[in-house]
Order: structure tokens, then C-alpha cells, then sequence
């Protein structure tokens, strides 16, 4: 078990504006960052990072929390697995306490499965570099093809042993789990249950994750062995599911984020060549078709997305397909073709580094160009042909989600091809209508799913309904905000805005169990003369309280400074006005709670007049003139002409 001094080092050291960075493109916005949400596919920015307060929260999906939170959301991980990493992020030492045997029984098999790939990506690189058939067949082949020790390292490439099972045996003899080294698909077991390693006599290309950690292998043929693939790669596993990963993305994300734009290319030896001629930015789909999730990855860091073409025909009408796929999830997107018989690998160790970036400079394209270009060099003179490659075009330009880009492409689509743009955009609305349609037949009272995960995790603390009764939700959720935000904030010569809620609202119950939670939290901290603050609540809550808290402390809008600066308008800050909100808030939750206690006496007098209790009724309207008195004196005080 991780000591608790480990983790509070860890928690003091975190910076969350840099953990998140490496893994989501952040642009400043005011003293807080946003970015496209890294967990919903979405158009407009509706993650926010803000580094005063330790906590992000993502609007889109509903999530929020800390730097911790966010490691185990995006990755998947445990708590204590978030803990190491980000131990290992910052330097700290990982002190372990003596857990439970039962805690040790139970030590998560996902552990198990990191460990073991990374003592197999060590040996396939001891392999390569110590070993005299590493070095002759491994070691050679990659000099062969240009590439310097620098980016051997840099990749973490291999060599996996000519023989059935070495790997294997090396793990059992340093004592790793047999079963396990199954699951992570480094060894195969055949129909008679012999055991022996997928990897042998091939150069290995470990795949990372995002944070870095080796989840499987590519492996290339070295001899010319027949019925066997030239590559081979890892099954998938609890870490690895191929869809969700791109080749050199963990290498090259900063590049990415920093160009702003990713070239996208089939296989490994690709993305080693490409960072070896400087450009860095840049992933492989390896040898797979492109999938929505991998483009969804390279969203988190770009919006512009440049797919380079080997010159083979065949090869480009298949890619293509996966043009379309990029074209519907709103990325922008060009193309470079390479000359006939270049792929990126061979063409950049053919013109050199210079050559090269001159060549990506100069010939990149817009799709709409290349794909006209491409099926106006197929239809010739045909004008059947011609009419099938244009409706082909407005096929793609009917994928994109931004209305305006589609514009512009279609006026593009018109200059390029002499074809009146009305049309084409008689095309391209036809084509949108029956993709309509299309939706509406398949879920015609479905919620759109971008909405239903942000439904679901409001459901649980937001009312379905708005009404007298419901209102006080919303002044319980403003208490909650105010002592989130400024808990320990003066308010007279005798409060802090802690003491002031809370005395004042003492004999007020807490509807929501959410809030109840954290208003319990505070009145308990406070009799041992403690105030509770985000750091504590976020570690000691709930995950309903955790949610609530990023809520509350995360300003989705800021005021424009221009209000200020250019038209001379200001607006008072918070603390400024603290006092008068504080006591306005306790106003307006009394006149709340009292109108929500009228609904309630109503409902009451209706059933004892239904069932004759006239004794009953009589109370009902003692209470019911008792509480009309009190919604007007509050009324009063909060200057509120007509009272519902």
C-alpha cells in the first residue's frame, strides 16, 4: 500500500495545469485554460482548468475534479495507479506501508499486465543492443534504414530472439506470472496447450499510451519465411485496445500541440523516419483503417490534420474512406501526395531532411482539390464518370458538422469543377435531408447521445421540474457555491462567512442530499475549529460530492476586460459584495423554504377538507396565515413586490 506521506507529496507537487497538458491542447482564458473536452466529441471548448483552485471541469460529460480524478477518468486508472504515475511524473519516491494480505491478494491484475510489457520492452532492447544476433539482424536492419541511435531510443525499439520461447523463459525465471504473460499476448498457447512466445526472429515497435507506458508491440519479419505476415501485432488486452491508440502520439504530441496540425501516416517506420527528419508531429494509424476514437485523440491536441499519400493509386482510393471519417469528426484536413512508389520512410531518406520539409510545404492541398483532381483524372472526358466523381465530392463535403466550412467547400467544389453552385447545394441539401430522415427513422425519440451522458450525471442533484418547491434547490446550491468559494472570508467584525451561513441557517434542513453532505461537512469541521476546503472535500467526498464541488468552482464565463478598459462599465467582484450576498442568500433561502412550506400546508388543507377534518383544516389555515405573514415580512426585506 502507497504511504499517506507519499501521496500528500505527490498532492503538493502536482501542478494540474501541466498534468493536463499532456494530455489535452489547453488555451488560456483568462486566468483559467480551456479546451475541447477530451471525453465527448464535441465543437465549441467546454473544459475548464482552473489552476487557482486544483480543479477541472468538463461540462460537456459532467466530470470534474482534481489532477488525480482526471488521470483516472482519461486513463483509465485506479486511484493508487493515478498516485504512481503521477509520483513517477514528478520525482517523488513511492513509500509502501504494509497492506492486508487480503489487500496484497487483490492487488489489481492491470498492474500486472504494465509491469510485465515493460520487463518485455526492456528485454526486447537488451536483446537488441547485447546480444550478438540483436545486433547482427535487429541492430542492422534499423541502420540499414537510416535510423540513428537517438531515435532507437527515443521509440524504445527491440529485438525478440529466434527461438520458441525465450521470452517466456526469462519471465518465469525472474518469476513473473505465467497466466498473466498469456493475457498481455506476449506468449500464445496452441490447441495442445504448448506454450511459446508470439515474437521471434523480429524487430519490435513497443506502442505507448498517451502517458507513456508500453501497452503492446508491432513486430516486423527479418527472413522470408512463407505463410508469414510481414507484420504481426499484439492482441488486444485490458490496456490495449488498437482503436484507441496511434503510433507516436505519445512521442509526438507536444510537436502537435504546438504546430498546430498532425500528419497522419500508415506505419511505424513512417512516423521514425518523419521524426528523424525533424518533423515530429506526426502518427500512424499502423497498417489499421482509421477509427472515430483515434480521431477523437488527435482532436485533444489539433483541429488541423494533414494525411500524406504514398503514390499508389489503389492504396489512395482506400484512404480516402478514412478522409470522409476526419471530414465528419470536424477536423480540417489536407493532403500531401507523394511521388509514385514513395512512401514518407523512403521518400524522406531519398531528398533529405531540407528537401523534405520543402516538399510537405509546397505540395499540400486541400481535399476538395486533391479528391476533384484525383476523380477528374479518372473520368476523363466521360461525363457519366464526371457526374458520379462530383456527387462523390458533395458526399464528403456532407460529412462536415460546421455549416460555414461546408459553404465554403461547396463555393471551392464550383470554382474548381464549373459547376453552378446552386446545384450543388441542391446535392448537398438532398444528401443532408436523407441523412436526416435516416436518424429520425432509427431513434425518433432518442435523445441526441452528445446529451445523454450530461443528463445522466445531472439527473441525480438537478430538479426535473421548476417550481415554488424546487426554488430552494437552487438557493441550496448557492449556500454551497458560497462557502465553496469563501468559506473563510470576513463578512463583519464577528464572521467568517462560514460561521454566518451556518449559524444562520441552522434550523434550516438541507433538501438535496448532495448539498446536505457538504453543509454537513462544514458544520462538523467547524465544531473542531477546522474549515474545510476544496482540497479536503474532494478527497473526503463522495463522487456525487467531488461532481458538485467542480461545479460550483468552475466559472464556465468570465467578464470581458473590455467592460472595463474600453467602455468604462464595471461590474463589483464577489468579495467586494460578500457580505450583502451572504445575507441576500439567507433572505431569499428563508423566503424559500417558507414557500415551499405554503405549497406544502395547501396540499395538506386540500385532503383534511376532501376527508371532513375540519379540525385539521382549521390548523392548516393557522399555519397557512402564520406562513403567508413570514413570506411577506421576508418579501419585504428583499424588497420583492408580489410574493408567488
Amino acid at each position: 500500500m502507497i504511504s499517506r506521506e507519499t501521496i500528500d507529496e505527490v498532492k503538493n507537487r502536482v501542478d494540474i495545469v501541466d498534468v493536463i497538458s499532456d494530455f489535452v491542447s489547453l488555451k488560456r482564458s483568462g486566468q483559467n485554460y480551456k479546451a475541447l473536452s477530451p471525453f465527448n466529441n464535441e465543437k465549441t471548448p467546454s473544459f475548464f482548468v482552473v489552476p487557482a483552485k486544483g480543479i477541472f471541469k468538463d461540462f460537456s460529460s459532467g466530470k470534474g475534479g482534481d489532477a488525480i480524478t482526471f488521470i483516472m477518468e482519461h486513463e483509465g486508472m485506479s486511484y493508487l495507479e493515478a498516485i504512481r504515475f503521477l509520483a513517477k511524473k514528478y520525482g517523488v519516491e513511492i513509500k509502501e506501508e504494509a497492506g492486508s494480505e487480503e489487500a496484497r491478494e487483490q492487488q489489481s491484475e492491470r498492474d500486472g499486465l504494465y509491469i510485465l510489457m515493460n520487463f518485455a520492452k526492456d528485454y526486447y532492447r537488451h536483446n537488441l543492443f547485447e546480444t550478438e544476433e540483436g545486433k547482427g539482424i535487429g541492430l542492422s536492419y534499423f541502420r540499414e534504414r537510416g535510423f540513428n541511435d537517438r531515435t532507437i531510443q527515443k521509440f524504445e525499439l527491440g529485438y525478440a530472439l529466434d527461438g520458441w520461447s525465450n521470452l517466456m523463459d526469462e519471465a518465469i525465471k525472474k518469476n513473473y506470472n505465467k497466466e498473466l504473460l498469456e493475457k498481455t499476448g506476449l506468449v500464445v498457447k496452441n490447441e495442445e496447450g504448448r506454450m511459446y512466445d508470439r515474437f521471434r526472429g523480429r524487430v519490435i515497435f513497443p506502442v505507448h499510451n498517451l502517458s507513456g507506458k508500453v501497452i503492446a508491440f508491432g513486430a516486423r519479419m527479418m527472413g522470408k519465411e512463407k505463410n508469414q505476415p510481414k507484420y504481426i501485432n499484439s492482441p488486444e488486452t485490458d490496456i490495449y485496445h488498437k482503436s484507441h491508440v496511434l503510433y507516436g502520439l505519445f512521442q509526438g504530441k507536444n510537436a502537435i500541440r504546438q504546430r498546430d496540425t498532425c500528419y497522419l501516416v500508415e506505419g511505424y517506420t513512417d512516423v521514425l523516419s518523419m521524426h528523424q527528419s525533424d518533423v515530429e508531429n506526426v502518427v500512424a494509424s499502423s497498417g489499421t483503417a482509421l477509427t472515430e476514437d483515434q480521431i477523437k485523440l488527435i482532436r485533444r491536441f489539433t483541429e488541423n490534420v494533414t494525411v500524406l499519400f504514398d503514390g499508389d493509386a489503389a492504396g489512395i482510393k482506400a484512404a480516402l474512406r478514412g478522409i470522409d471519417l476526419i471530414l465528419k469528426g470536424g477536423l480540417n484536413v489536407r493532403v500531401v501526395l507523394l511521388p509514385d512508389g514513395e512512401d514518407p520512410d523512403s521518400y524522406s531518406r531519398k531528398v533529405g531532411t531540407t528537401e523534405f520539409h520543402k516538399y510537405l510545404a509546397t505540395k499540400t492541398q486541400d481535399f476538395i482539390s486533391f479528391k476533384a483532381g484525383l476523380y477528374a483524372a479518372e473520368a476523363g472526358n466521360d461525363p457519366i464518370r464526371k457526374a458520379e466523381s462530383i456527387k462523390e465530392i458533395v458526399n464528403s463535403i456532407a460529412l462536415i458538422p460546421d455549416p460555414v466550412k461546408r459553404s465554403v467547400y461547396l463555393q471551392e467544389t464550383s470554382h474548381q469543377l464549373k459547376i453552378g453552385e446552386p446545384v450543388l447545394l441542391a446535392e448537398l441539401n438532398k444528401l443532408l435531408v436523407q441523412e436526416r430522415r435516416k436518424r429520425e427513422r432509427e431513434a425518433p425519440t432518442q435523445v441526441p447521445p452528445e446529451f445523454d451522458s450530461a443528463l445522466e450525471q445531472v439527473q441525480d442533484t438537478t430538479p426535473q421540474t421548476v417550481d415554488p418547491r424546487d426554488m430552494v434547490y437552487y438557493q441550496e446550491r448557492e449556500t454551497i457555491r458560497l462557502l465553496m468559494n469563501y468559506a473563510n472570508h470576513v463578512v463583519d467584525e464577528d464572521h467568517r462567512l462560514v460561521g454566518f451561513l451556518l449559524h444562520e441557517l441552522e434550523d434550516v434542513e438541507f433538501s438535496n442530499p448532495v448539498f446536505r453532505e457538504i453543509h454537513d461537512q462544514f458544520a462538523e469541521q467547524l465544531k473542531k475549529g477546522q474549515v474545510p476546503d476544496s482540497r479536503y472535500l474532494l478527497d473526503q467526498g463522495s463522487p456525487e460530492v467531488k461532481k458538485a464541488i467542480t461545479d460550483l468552482m468552475t466559472d464556465r464565463y468570465e467578464t470581458s476586460p473590455h467592460w472595463k478598459e474600453k467602455y468604462q462599465i464595471f461590474f463589483p467582484d464577489e468579495e467586494e459584495i460578500l457580505k450583502d450576498m451572504a445575507l441576500t442568500n439567507v433572505l431569499r433561502f428563508k423566503f424559500r423554504v417558507v414557500q415551499k412550506m405554503i405549497e406544502e400546508n395547501l396540499s395538506k388543507l386540500r385532503v383534511a377538507e376532501q376527508k371532513g377534518d375540519w379540525p385539521g383544516v382549521e390548523k392548516c389555515l393557522e399555519q397557512q396565515e402564520g406562513l403567508k405573514t413570514a413570506e411577506r415580512d421576508l418579501a419585504s426585506m428583499l424588497g420583492i413586490v408580489v410574493a408567488r
